[in-house]
């Protein structure tokens, strides 16, 4: 089957991807634009995942300073090369981060970096409050690890709902980031200062 050049270069303006994988994602789906865009999300994600594993010791640090200037965010993003660091995207990304740190005000980068020991402060105040809605004992637990992640949500970078589009996390975005890009991305270390907090 032949796939029209106006149809290539639509998913190409849409997807990013190269011209080869969208001539054969939409051979795939038998024309069908939204199928080959889903599919080659699909493709990226996997490949995202296995450029995971590279090391990232390259990068930039981007900044965010709210017009009030009573806010202000440093976000270091790493990647593998400097050539991808000068690239203009990837430094939207970073300016990007640094906005999204700025308006959400996560605490950690990743859920692994949150102290033991507030995470079981946190599941003790859900416990009792589980316990004050009377809810019986056998369901308690699975409440908590329920809305653990609720916590997580709220107090990690990754897992938080990304400020310009909530229906990704920042953890997505970076995902789509490293797909299109072709190398692994990783939030390094971020700070955020505002007057009289």
């Amino acid at each position: 089957m032949s796939t029209s050049t106006d149809l290539i270069k639509k998913l190409r303006g849409m997807t990013g991807a190269g011209m080869l994988d969208v001539k054969k994602a939409l051979d795939e789906t038998g024309g069908d634009i939204d199928k080959a865009a889903a599919l080659l999300r699909e493709r990226g994600i996997a490949k995202a995942a296995k450029k995971a594993e590279r090391t990232a010791r390259d990068g930039i640090v981007g900044s965010y300073v709210h017009h009030n200037g009573r806010v202000g965010v440093l976000v270091e993003l790493n990647c593998e090369t400097d050539f991808v660091a000068r690239n203009e995207s990837f430094r939207e990304l970073a300016r990007n981060l640094a906005l999204h740190v700025a308006m959400a005000n996560p605490l950690y980068v990743r859920r692994e970096e949150v102290p033991q020991e507030l995470v079981e402060e946190e599941k003790r105040a859900l416990r009792a409050q589980a316990l004050e809605e009377g809810k019986p004992e056998s369901i308690v637990e699975r409440m908590v690890e329920g809305r653990i992640g609720k916590f997580y949500a709220e107090v990690c970078l990754l897992e938080q709902p990304y400020v310009r589009d909530d229906k990704k996390t920042v953890e997505q975005l970076l995902g789509e980031a490293v797909a299109s890009i072709g190398e692994n991305i990783v939030v390094g270390r971020f700070s955020r200062i505002a007057i009289g907090e």
